[in-house]
């Protein structure tokens, strides 16, 4: 039984007392230690072991949403490179990135570049482009002093969960990604698109349904509508999967939406959310499903050289606040790609 391979976390929410399962890679291998203890695995073993239970990780990802492994004594983004190899299909490379990343290796990418005062909301990675990983995996090689956490919410409790008309708009219209790409913040054209020539970025928007204007600076501004809930490609399960609230103008720390809206104007800010009609989503709404988020958050502090995988489709995951270094590389795998609402194809706004 795939129970007996994971011990159960005491510290999580009480909104989720069970908890995710949490492998010990030294209870597994055989060798004596105690529970719990990291970094002792040889770094050359982790692939090894790794591969030799890939079976047993991707089932308890399919049947639980996520999995932590602690003891594999991951140290550097090849010792994380390495393991993705044995546990996943494919890499994906990342296209359309809101903030800056490092690339170490095919899929294997440092954490984006963001305020550590400042926590990243619930998210599905990539759930605004056309194609994004169905697995992802996020490994820690340093810990914070202080916070940090890569918590998650399982999708299809949170959609169970908001309110049933909050859902339906959002089901039946979909959402409205707008972009601006404003020099000196953000991500670039070029970190995003993988190029900063006009045709080229306009050829990517074409291809994967995204509408775009030039404006009189030369800046870039961009629009691209998307499903609010998919159903996952494997078990079929409705999930809410979205980045609604977290890329929305109301999540942002009030100081910091004043302070963009003042110097690129209210359609300048670099990421915004609306309905899938255009309507601007209200305060109210975004409180409601990062509330909702948070009641159904498990949480478990970083320890060195702890690996997680995670269904990128079933489970959403944050980032949080931290003081001190902190160093997790996140892998992304396994594409698929979620469809679109209704027939799309990018153009050129007039």
């Amino acid at each position: 039984m795939l129970s007996a391979l994971f011990r159960k976390n005491r510290a999580t929410t009480t909104q989720a007392p069970e908890g995710l399962p949490v492998l010990d890679a030294e209870d597994t291998t055989g060798t004596t230690g105690t529970t719990g203890t990291t970094d002792t695995t040889d770094t050359t073993d982790a692939a090894a072991w790794a591969a030799g239970r890939r079976g047993e990780l991707r089932e308890l990802v399919a049947e639980r949403g996520a999995v932590t492994v602690r003891g594999l004594g991951l140290r550097t983004p090849a010792d994380v490179a390495s393991v993705l190899r044995q546990v996943a299909g494919r890499p994906l490379a990342e296209h359309e990135a809101f903030a800056a990343r490092d690339r170490h290796a095919d899929g294997v990418y440092s954490s984006s570049a963001w305020p550590p005062s400042q926590p990243m909301c619930m998210h599905h990675e990539l759930s605004y482009a056309l194609e994004c990983p169905g697995l992802l995996l996020f490994a820690c090689l340093e810990p914070p002093v202080e916070g940090g956490a890569t918590a998650l919410a399982d999708a299809t409790a949170v959609l169970r969960a908001l309110p049933a008309d909050l859902v339906d708009r959002f089901a039946r219209e979909g959402w409205l990604l707008t972009r601006a790409y404003n020099e000196g913040i953000g991500a670039t054209l070029a970190q995003s698109f993988g190029t900063d020539d006009r045709g080229e970025v306009e050829a990517y928007c074409r291809a994967h349904a995204i509408d775009w204007s030039w404006q009189p600076d030369a800046s870039l501004r961009t629009w691209q509508h998307r499903h609010a809930v998919v159903r996952h490609p494997v078990s079929g399960r409705p999930c809410w999967f979205n980045q609604i609230a977290f890329l929305n103008e109301w999540t942002m720390a009030s100081e910091v939406r004043e302070f963009l809206i003042d110097e690129y104007g209210p359609d300048g800010l670099p990421f915004n959310t609306r309905y899938g009609n255009g309507d601007p989503v209200p305060p109210d709404v975004v409180e409601q499903i990062n509330k909702t988020y948070e009641a159904h958050t498990v949480r478990r502090a970083w320890q060195r050289g702890d690996l997680m995988l995670v269904d990128n489709i079933r489970t959403a995951h944050s980032r949080e606040a931290y003081q001190g270094p902190r160093n997790v590389v996140v892998a992304m795998a396994d594409p698929v790609r979620p469809g679109l609402p209704g027939p799309q194809r990018g153009s050129e706004a007039a």
